[in-house]
């Protein structure tokens, strides 16, 4: 072999040394990627393996690294100079797209990982040059090392930047862990290109789970929709984003105002003249990019967005401006100098002109962006930024309160949250739940439980549907706080309400006796399910609470909803998406691996758990087993498929149909990887170790919630 093109390791780099090579997924497109239930592997991990980010955050000098902070907001570099003198505004926007990709629909996104630091997020046109943000932010993550994780920083420095030029914070936790290669399981959406749209159906309904309007966009697009100007068609693109993204009307309109009463856009010349995104930048450029040959290519001759401008006369300066401007004038529709459409008031005033970013003694034209004009145009946003200009001070409350949501938002509960600037109240949207005691007699609740005559796949099956509502990404849901009693969850068709209603007044009964909280009561009943069907022990850790109705806000738990839940044989109707891939999302939310999913869905079909009776193939008894995949690797069985996600097997030397199942029973058996894995557990000297990895399992499921014991 010579030359470096005809090395056989395939790097899977796409550079102008290596030649053209075809990988498994580009031969096979449809091919079910399992390999999102083995993200972030410790092997990419630089940290050792007892790290405690949690414990090294407390060891830090807090108020030390805001002082550094602050000082850093006025400390510009030549290499990327500061608009007006002061990094606040840069600092906020680099904040704000790192905690901005939050969706409700799946809670993935959000600054919780530091994930802006890789692809895809690092080379969005979004972020453009946000990557300098974080170059400037280096040498105090360098001076504290591990003691505040990159995920924190990216946080920490917008709120000191706020501080810093006089606006109000509501507080900050710290508590995010660093990950450390991209989440190729983020779904973004189908594009195949940096801002294009092919996310809507019908009259512009966006697609679930997404929020952003366009590929690569945090938001939506600023200009309008696709880029028209059009302020009303802007504001339904803002309600309907925002929503998605945890904001009610009057938050969203506090947060715009608020954002962009700070800073600049940047559009100064011919955006042709910008080289590529980080990612796929020179080598040399060392993981910088958007190199720009316009001018300097920095300061005034910056080009981001492409719109150019301040949106007020004080750009470095908590106040009022952005409403006595954008309701004080009329506007007209312009153009940047980089072509994009911009409004700029008509016959403004020399005092609400904006100072020039790099020379104060010039003034220039203030702004707004078409997603601005919506606030004035659309009338329920009118009212309120009407509102808000007639009382500064709610605004600067609504403000703060708005920011912290949208920068802790995927932290899970305020038991997680660190540091001396946490605030004492308890916000709804925080999910509390009382703490809950675990000095009692579990033997007692055991046997109350046990004479209740509920069976042993019912146990088993409700423990399930409260705790498998916990998402990882957002780290929502679960079964402590026991908000399976409540609407929506106690209504949602996959919890078979009839059968759940039934069994939850047992539970109370018992909650009213012993003075145990209805959460640890459903999750040791599962427990005594398992071991029942397994006659082995099942560890169960008590402390969970019971949340009250009036803290919790019933509509932000629909998200959670499970349409599909390949553990129970559950499809509420048929999606685009395969009900396989919805099964390995929700393994991936609830931070399975794929053995483990593997031995939860056999168990649970061997326990009598399909929502429609397919999949049963041991017979669907109460004895845990790996029978369900002796039968399913069976080759005295053939299958064919009667109807969309329905199929038979079928005996092959009578011909008798002897048994039904879906498309997740049949995946362990046709993916060759999650055969492989349902080879091992199948094998006639297994079943002792599939019961153990079930409970295994089960016990990680149940306790997913439990910050307490996990110390995550």
């Amino acid at each position: 072999m010579d030359g470096v093109n005809k090395c056989p390791v395939m790097h899977g780099s796409i550079t102008s040394n290596n030649i053209d090579r075809t990988t498994n997924k580009e031969w096979w497109p449809n091919q079910l990627n399992v390999r999102i239930l083995h993200q972030h592997d410790k092997r990419s991990n630089p940290m050792k393996v007892d790290f405690d980010y949690r414990e090294e955050f407390n060891k830090l000098d807090y108020f030390a690294l805001k002082k550094d902070l602050t000082n850093l907001m006025t400390d510009t570099q030549n290499w990327w100079p500061a608009d007006y003198g002061h990094y606040g505004p840069f600092f906020i926007r680099m904040t704000w797209h790192a905690a901005g990709t939050y969706r409700t629909g799946d809670g993935r996104g959000g600054a919780g990982t530091g994930a802006q630091r890789f692809a895809p997020l690092n080379s969005w046109p979004d972020n453009g040059n946000l990557d300098k943000a974080r170059r400037l932010l280096w040498p105090i993550k360098q001076k504290y090392g591990k003691k505040i994780s990159w995920a924190d920083l990216l946080v920490l420095a917008g709120n000191v930047a706020i501080e810093s030029m006089g606006g109000k914070t509501f507080g900050f936790s710290g508590g995010r862990i660093d990950i450390w290669s991209p989440e190729e399981d983020v779904y973004w959406g189908a594009e195949k290109g940096w801002l294009d749209n092919n996310r809507y159906q019908g009259e512009r309904e966006l697609d679930s789970p997404l929020a952003a309007v366009q590929m690569g966009l945090i938001y939506v697009n600023p200009e309008g929709p696709d880029g028209k100007p059009d302020p009303l068609a802007s504001a339904h693109d803002i309600r309907e984003t925002f929503g998605r993204m945890a904001m009610n009307d009057e938050e969203t309109v506090a947060l715009v105002a608020g954002g962009h009463t700070f800073g600049k856009a940047h559009g100064a010349g011919n955006p042709d003249l910008v080289g590529a995104e980080p990612e796929g930048a020179p080598i040399e450029l060392m993981g910088l990019g958007w190199k720009s040959e316009y001018g300097s290519g920095v300061g005034r001759d910056a080009i981001t967005s492409g719109i150019e401008g301040a949106w007020t006369s004080n750009p470095t300066k908590w106040d009022n401006g952005y409403f006595d401007l954008l309701l004080g004038y009329e506007w007209k529709l312009t153009k940047s100098p980089a072509g994009a459409h911009i409004w700029q008031a008509v016959d403004p005033k020399k005092e609400d002109l904006a100072p020039d970013a790099e020379d104060a003694s010039i003034r220039v034209p203030t702004i707004m962006t078409t997603a601005d004009m919506a606030l004035r145009e659309d009338s329920t946003y009118r009212k309120i930024s009407e509102k808000f200009h007639k009382n500064p001070n709610e605004l600067s409350d609504k403000f703060a309160r708005a920011w912290f949501k949208l920068l802790h938002r995927d932290m899970g509960p305020k038991t997680r949250y660190l540091g001396p600037e946490v605030p004492n109240e308890d916000l709804i949207w925080q999910d509390p739940i009382p703490k809950g005691h675990s000095n009692y007699n579990i033997s007692k609740v055991k046997a109350l439980i046990l004479d209740s005559n509920i069976k042993t796949s019912e146990m088993v099956e409700t423990a399930w549907a409260s705790a498998s509502t916990y998402r990882g990404s957002d780290m929502r849901g679960g079964a402590n706080g026991s908000r399976i009693r409540f609407s929506p969850q106690l209504n949602w068709e996959v919890n078979k309400p009839d059968q759940l209603k039934r069994i939850l007044n047992v539970y109370e009964k018992i909650s009213s006796t012993t003075g145990v909280s209805i959460a640890d009561i459903v999750v040791l009943a599962g427990c005594i399910g398992i071991e029942q069907a397994s006659g082995k022990d099942v560890p169960f850790s008590p402390g969970r609470g019971d949340a009250k109705v009036e803290h919790t806000d019933a509509e932000s738990f629909d998200v959670l909803e499970p349409i599909c839940d390949g553990f129970r044989n559950f499809q509420k109707e048929d999606f685009e998406v395969s009900p396989e891939e919805m099964l390995l999302d929700k393994a991936q939310l609830l931070g399975l691996t794929a053995s483990e999913m593997t031995v939860l869905l056999a168990g649970m079909r061997s326990l009598g758990i399909s929502h429609e009776g397919h999949g049963l193939l041991s017979g669907g008894g109460d004895k845990l087993s790996n029978d369900f995949l002796i039968t399913l690797l069976d080759m005295k069985f053939k299958w064919r498929m009667v109807k969309e996600n329905l199929y038979e097997a079928s005996d092959r030397s009578s011909g008798k149909v002897v048994h039904t199942a879906t498309r997740v029973d049949l995946l362990l058996g046709s993916n060759s990887q999650l055969r492989a894995i349902s080879e091992v557990y199948a094998s006639e000297d297994a079943n002792e170790d599939f019961i153990q990895d079930f409970i295994s399992a089960w016990v990680k499921v149940m306790n997913l919630d439990r910050f307490d014991l996990n110390n995550n």
